[in-house]
């Protein structure tokens, strides 16, 4: 078998996905069946840098380097082969931010990413503009809201891109977003940018004077399955300065982390979707017709074949149970119980699941930054619980693993009970997926919905990356659903959590708890 995957990695028969997540980097090589067969990483974290969340250019550019150095050596080990060609390769990253460069390709603002919570004006006036609702992270609300402070840097602008389309420019020289990333940018419609809006932007400006026009400092919009362009000279000496790695390489169209998710899940047909569970948590449900009222809690973005999606998008999830997991390994050691961190997190969510099912009167609240689904604009971290109610560690850790989950449901609860909405399944990945039994089950009963968890899963949205990236060379004129119904997820071993009647009552009477205390948070968050 070792022989066999050399082979493969000699010839080019392998596709390679890289995805700048929030707080780490990876690249996931699979072979020509799309099973992954190596992968590397690199750790990074944002900053918070004169009010906005960023990572500099000198980290995405040492750490794509650092994740790709990573990968090489994880082939080498394994094989005992250079890498220096691929069959395809994508680039994916956090969907949404602003990126606005000059004609020099100098970035004018430090990177903005889907983090920040500074864009409310611009995002609600251009929400009324459209008749169409436009998040707070989107490129555009971050454009405007900028021309709305009258920042310097405006006129200059050449071209605006996010972080996934950035590093596909950096590598191809081709300034293009997959339609899943472009609809993060800008309201999509079908393969390209919504034209009645486009007008509609350009006679909001009109008056300003820029030498540039909206729809041309927008990336092109490519479907998935279209080739996007090349590996350069300049590229592969960037990613590989150790010279191995060969100019060439065909890529396919950059997506953001929404639709490798998509992909990695099998969740591009109408009524499926999936939920991705990190640093943020969101859902993604593919539409079998549009909605009818327009929510400032529900995105419409699209699959990377152009299908409709409602996303809700929550900016926290894991953070602060992450915060309180080293708390309680910071105890252990004090004891002289040292205990490796994958088991801590299997200790304390296990037991959490032992807990009361509305987690005995304890409300927890795990935002670190605003939440704008629930209307909190400055996050704290806080909980509170009821005097009558039973405290304990099981209660206190199933409250903030319900916490997790709070936000995504309210949004997913206007889906379901104002514009009746079907979902089949939710395919759940990410980080707060990985202890079995716990995050799962209770995302089963907060959304009423069977949730599917593949063992795949956990290679995440690089190798859903890695995957669209085969589709383009080898799909054959197949859709996108039917490449991976058939070639990827036919015979993949999964496991379906089906929601709990008991456990459907608990995390509604949290929820009523949860939903009285926002008013304390809120101020909390204003303090």
């Amino acid at each position: 078998m070792k022989d066999a995957f050399t082979e493969k990695i000699k010839t080019g028969k392998t596709f390679l996905g890289i995805e700048f997540g929030s707080t780490r980097i990876k690249a996931v090589l699979t072979d020509d069946t799309f099973a992954p067969i190596a992968s590397g990483g690199h750790t990074w974290e944002n900053k918070l840098e004169n009010g906005y969340w960023t990572y500099s250019l000198d980290d995405i550019h040492s750490g794509l380097k650092s994740c790709y150095a990573d990968l090489k050596k994880d082939v080498k080990e394994k094989y005992g082969v250079t890498l220096t060609a691929f069959g395809a390769m994508g680039i994916s990253g956090m969907m949404h931010g602003y990126m606005p460069f000059n004609e020099k390709d100098e970035l004018l603002v430090p990177f903005r990413t889907w983090r920040n919570t500074t864009t409310e004006q611009a995002a609600s006036e251009l929400s009324e503009l459209f008749s169409f609702n436009v998040p707070q992270r989107w490129s555009i609300a971050h454009l405007y809201q900028a021309i709305l402070n009258k920042e310097e840097h405006i006129g200059n602008i050449s071209y605006i891109t996010t972080l996934a389309v950035y590093v596909h420019y950096l590598l191809t020289g081709e300034m293009a977003a997959g339609v899943g990333e472009a609809s993060g940018m800008f309201p999509a419609e079908g393969i390209g940018y919504n034209k009645f809006m486009i007008e509609k932007f350009r006679a909001l400006i009109a008056d300003k004077g820029y030498k540039w026009d909206i729809e041309d400092i927008l990336p092109a919009v490519k479907k998935a399955g279209e080739h996007c362009g090349v590996l350069t000279e300049s590229g592969a000496k960037f990613l590989d300065p150790e010279g191995d790695l060969k100019a060439g390489v065909p890529f396919c169209p950059p997506e953001g982390d929404a639709g490798t998710g998509m992909t990695a899940t099998d969740s591009v047909l109408p009524e499926t979707g999936n939920i991705s569970g990190g640093t943020s948590i969101f859902s993604m449900l593919v539409l079998d017709k549009p909605l009818k009222g327009v929510y400032k809690e529900i995105d419409v973005v699209s699959t990377p074949d152009g299908s409709d999606v409602a996303m809700i998008h929550c900016n926290n999830c894991c953070s602060e149970l992450d915060a309180w997991v080293k708390l309680f390994g910071e105890f252990a050691a004090l004891i002289g119980k040292e205990t490796d961190k994958s088991e801590l997190y299997t200790l304390l969510y296990k037991n959490a699941m032992k807990g009361d099912i509305s987690a005995g009167g304890v409300t927890a609240y795990n935002f670190l930054s605003g939440e704008p689904v629930a209307c909190v604009e400055q996050g704290k971290p806080m909980y509170f619980r009821a005097p009558d109610g039973e405290f304990n560690l099981a209660n206190f850790f199933r409250a903030e693993l319900m916490s997790a989950l709070a936000a995504l449901k309210m949004g997913n609860d206007i889906l379901f009970d104002k514009e009746k909405v079907k979902a089949k399944r939710f395919a759940a990945h990410g980080g707060l997926f990985k202890v079995e039994g716990a995050a799962d089950l209770l995302t089963a009963n907060a959304m009423n919905v069977p949730i599917t968890v593949m063992t795949t899963a956990g290679e995440g949205g690089a190798w859903g990356m890695a995957l669209l990236a085969g589709f383009m060379k080898v799909g054959n004129g197949e859709s996108l659903a039917d490449f991976l119904a058939e070639r990827v997820f036919k015979n993949a071993e999964k496991r379906v959590v089906e929601p709990e009647e008991k456990g459907v009552d608990g995390f509604n009477e949290y929820m009523k708890r949860f939903a009285a205390g926002l008013e304390a948070e809120r101020a909390v968050g204003k303090a």
